[in-house]
């Protein structure tokens, strides 16, 4: 399985819904309507009350392309096959047999209609999963656009076309019942009125006819004016009322009584209604859209029309900029290109909230209700800024929008657009005399949450109170650079303030400008394309035009790293909480960790489509990503915070491994799943890193490093009072387990004829260490006996080379073998620090015995030349090292 070392994909915020419709089923055990979704590979089910995510399916292998549902299962085709399921998340059947993608479904009792894109339609027993039926149809005679079951109607359902013929079929006899002629234009959708016979079928041109399909007589014919009919629904609660849906967002009522527009709901949403149910025997209307929205509707407006009642709700558009908003980790802040501030929360959506969308006027907006057609909503939100210091007293988020000069302020605690528009008075129309394209390009704010930094095109930068509004000082004389400014930051402290342009030029300017010169400039040879500062520190992320990225340090204003790796424009960067790594982001499509301590690549992967946006929890534990032409937030878990992970050095320009994107949400409640293998990833350094080098064992310096000073230790912990005797135990005899108490006296009756002298085989006497190094006369491997060593506790390890003489129960041989031993060590590298102790513990112990047997000190040579060889080295690697640290101590 392909993975990340440092980050696993956990959840995804922010998908509601897509152009598949909403189902809505009623749970009588539950006592609520249960609402499901689709979000691509998976489907959402929301409870009706608080629209509180509820549970969320399983992942298909591609979209879902339809759904249905009854008041057992929910029934998804995705692909060729077709999924029932089970309480929103357990997979019961699953039905194969199509040759093309399903687009049609629907639930008939016990069976199950499909219609793929072939143009073939099968009918499947639910239980048994079998084909009860098949039908074939030609694409050009009659194309299949929609099924309905009429109500009442046994065994037959009714097929809409493309070419504007409906049809109507008996399932159970694969009979066709009769063909409707239609009105030249193809059908959309089909619903059912609250008379019987009675149904609505809209259709592509905007008109909706309420067809009599016993008489085939049409009763009434309505005309939408905004295009083509998306979604039809009665209200069951009494009320004579019809709603359709069109692809512009609007909702209309029509009046069935008096035949005319009862009411309408403008922009209902901003892109095409998808999906609309009025619910049974209440005033209650859901409606869904590919604008990512799940809204409920209630019908008490004085003139009988319906007001918002409860909505969930994701970005439009795709996510732009994304940044974490808190201490806990808990609120991301996100902006798109649809210019809306949204709120998500990650640990429960139902926290997630909207700031509203960006506009010049936000009290006329909202007076129009908003929409896509509003001239007074702004360009979208391509950067924006936020601290909490003050969020309770003022404005605490500023924002830039695309092509504008002015910065516009936000409130996280009042949910709302500020009223403040922050704008230079050199930049006001007045003031320009003719020069256009005057674009704010990068901001800042201060920790303290006073003041806001702004930089434009023009090489300016400005310094504004964000609670007054009131610009307070610009810098440079008259301009910071004379290029483009393209970032600007700030220290924690607000003592000096750093600005990048277009040219390279890193400008270090006092925050409190006076004039002059600025206190340090730097050139990156590159143009820079922005900023990211860690406020717990002093260390300033430079991105630039070519693909690499500076670490500046702010306190000694010089550059300490530089990041070479990726081959697309990078698109974000981001600290993590403790600043050892940074995360970057590029149009490679790849996300790069690196570590700034060794200045080394340490994770890498890659995704289906760029990252645009991406920022560290202030916790450590989430990585949030945002990618293009994706609503949803990604968040990745931090897998070094849950489970030991190995990082090591990565060849930067190594291709990273694709890794899918969080396809699926989870609430609050979910457990982490973290149980990936990490066998491939975790670094095990080798036994010897290299022949050249000296190795330790490794062993605590309590095992070897007191065995030349065993003797005293012992002494030292002699008891001072002698043992004593333990008191005689009680003389019992053995008996026999019976009712009669009787002694066993079986062995003592053994006959005279045994022989209880033991007779050895060998007269040898070897410890168990002395048999090991006997068994390496003939191979000279004495790994077996380094491990046995290893193995031993100081006071063993002296009684074992004091057992090797002759004395002691050993032989020349064996302590000849010893010294073997000793020599493999060290000749090896490995193992020094053992090597020297045992040859020290050898030598004093058995001194007077080596000098006599000219076996042994004849090889005593080979043990010191050997140990001369490795001392001599790591002695002048030593000096050497001693006489740097001495040299830089001086100077």
């Amino acid at each position: 399985m392909v993975h990340s070392n440092a980050f696993a994909p956990y959840r995804a915020l922010g998908f509601v819904s897509n152009h598949v419709p909403l189902q809505a089923r009623y749970i009588k055990s539950r006592k609520e309507y249960l609402i499901t979704t689709c979000v691509g590979k998976s489907f959402h089910t929301y409870g009706i009350s608080h629209f509180s995510l509820l549970s969320v399916s399983g992942l298909h292998p591609s979209d879902i392309e339809c759904m249905a549902a009854d008041a057992y299962h929910v029934y998804t085709g995705a692909g060729n096959n077709i999924y029932a399921w089970r309480r929103g998340m357990e997979l019961k059947h699953t039905y194969r047999g199509h040759q093309y993608k399903v687009n049609l479904l629907l639930p008939f009792g016990a069976h199950l209609i499909s219609v793929d894109d072939g143009n073939q339609l099968k009918v499947w027993d639910i239980k048994d999963e079998n084909v009860f039926l098949e039908l074939e149809f030609s694409k050009e005679n009659f194309l299949i656009s929609y099924i309905f079951h009429p109500s009442t109607y046994i065994n037959k359902i009714l097929l809409g076309s493309e070419q504007g013929q409906l049809q109507l079929w008996n399932i159970n006899k694969s009979k066709l019942i009769f063909t409707f002629k239609g009105w030249n234009s193809g059908v959309t959708c089909i619903a059912q009125a609250p008379s019987i016979d009675v149904v609505a079928i809209g259709l592509k041109n905007g008109k909706i006819y309420l067809h009599n399909l016993k008489y085939d007589e049409t009763l009434m014919e309505f005309n939408q004016d905004w295009g083509s009919v998306t979604f039809i629904s009665f209200r069951w609660d009494g009320d004579p009322i019809m709603a359709t849906g069109s692809i512009s967002g609007h909702i209309v009522f029509w009046d069935l009584e008096k035949r005319q527009v009862a009411s309408q709901i403008l922009r209902a949403h901003e892109r095409a209604v998808t999906g609309m149910i009025c619910l049974q025997n209440e005033p209650l209307m859901l409606t869904s859209s590919p604008d990512n929205t799940l809204k409920l509707w209630i019908f008490d407006m004085p003139d009988g029309g319906a007001r918002l009642l409860r909505v969930r709700e994701g970005h439009s558009t795709a996510p732009s900029f994304i940044r974490y908003h808190g201490s806990n980790g808990h609120n991301i802040l996100s902006a798109a290109s649809d210019s809306t501030l949204r709120i998500f929360n990650t640990r429960n959506e139902q926290f997630n909230k909207s700031l509203g969308k960006a506009s010049y006027n936000r009290k006329a907006s909202k007076k129009r209700k908003g929409g896509a057609d509003d001239p007074l909503i702004m360009p979208p939100i391509v950067q924006f800024t936020s601290e909490t210091t003050r969020e309770k007293e003022w404005d605490n988020i500023a924002s830039l929008h695309m092509g504008l000069t002015m910065t516009t302020t936000w409130s996280y605690d009042k949910l709302k657009m500020g009223d403040l528009k922050l704008l230079p008075e050199r930049f006001h129309k007045k003031n320009l005399k003719g020069e256009m394209g005057v674009v704010a390009t990068c901001i800042c704010m201060t920790r303290c949450g006073n003041f806001v930094l702004v930089g434009y095109n023009t090489g300016h930068v400005d310094r504004f109170n964000i609670q007054s509004g009131i610009w307070r000082d610009s810098y440079g004389a008259p301009k910071a650079h004379e290029c483009p400014v393209r970032g600007v930051a700030v220290d924690s402290l607000n003592q000096v303030v750093i600005t990048g342009s277009n040219s390279g030029d890193i400008h270090f300017w006092r925050f409190k400008f006076k004039g002059g010169d600025p206190l340090r400039k730097m050139n990156l040879e590159e143009s820079v394309n922005f900023f990211r500062s860690h406020h717990e520190s002093s260390m300033l992320a430079v991105a630039l035009e070519d693909f690499s990225i500076c670490i500046i340090d702010v306190d000694t204003k010089r550059l300490i790293r530089k990041f070479i790796g990726h081959t697309g424009q990078l698109t974000d960067a981001s600290f993590s909480p403790d600043a050892r790594w940074l995360i970057t982001s590029s149009m490679d499509r790849s996300i790069k960790t690196w570590d700034i301590l060794s200045g080394q690549l340490i994770d890498h992967f890659s995704t289906e489509v760029p990252c645009i946006s991406l920022d560290m929890s202030p916790t450590g534990e989430m990585l949030a990503t945002a990618h293009v032409d994706y609503l949803g937030i990604f968040l990745w878990s931090n897998r070094t915070l849950y489970s030991r992970i190995t990082l090591k050095a990565l060849d930067p320009f190594e291709k990273a491994p694709l890794i899918t994107l969080p396809e699926c949400s989870y609430e609050a409640n979910e457990e982490l799943d973290l149980n990936i293998e990490t066998d491939d990833c975790e670094f095990k350094s080798p036994e010897q890193i290299s022949y050249e080098l000296v190795t330790l064992s490794g062993l605590a310096s309590s095992r070897w490093l007191n065995l030349l000073n065993i003797d005293i230790i012992r002494k030292r912990n002699k008891p001072k009072a002698p043992p004593k005797a333990p008191k005689l135990a009680p003389f019992f005899l053995p008996t026999i387990p019976s009712l009669s108490f009787q002694f066993d006296l079986s062995k003592d009756n053994q006959t005279a004829t045994e022989n209880r002298i033991l007779v050895p085989t060998n007269f040898t006497n070897f410890s168990e260490f002395g048999k090991l190094l006997i068994s390496t006369v003939d191979t000279n491997d004495f790994q077996s006996v380094i491990e046995k060593l290893k193995s031993l506790g100081p006071s063993m390890i002296d009684f074992e080379i004091k057992s090797l003489a002759p004395e002691g129960g050993g032989s020349i041989q064996i302590m000849l073998q010893f010294l073997k031993c000793i020599e493999s060590m060290l000749t090896s590298n490995k193992d020094f620090e053992l090597a020297v102790a045992y040859l020290g513990v050898f030598i004093k112990t058995h001194g007077d015995l080596i000098a006599k047997e000219e076996e042994l000190r004849s090889y005593l040579p080979n043990i010191q030349s050997c140990h001369s060889v490795a001392w001599n080295r790591l002695q002048d690697k030593l000096l050497f090292s001693l006489c740097v640290i001495q040299n830089l101590k001086i100077s």
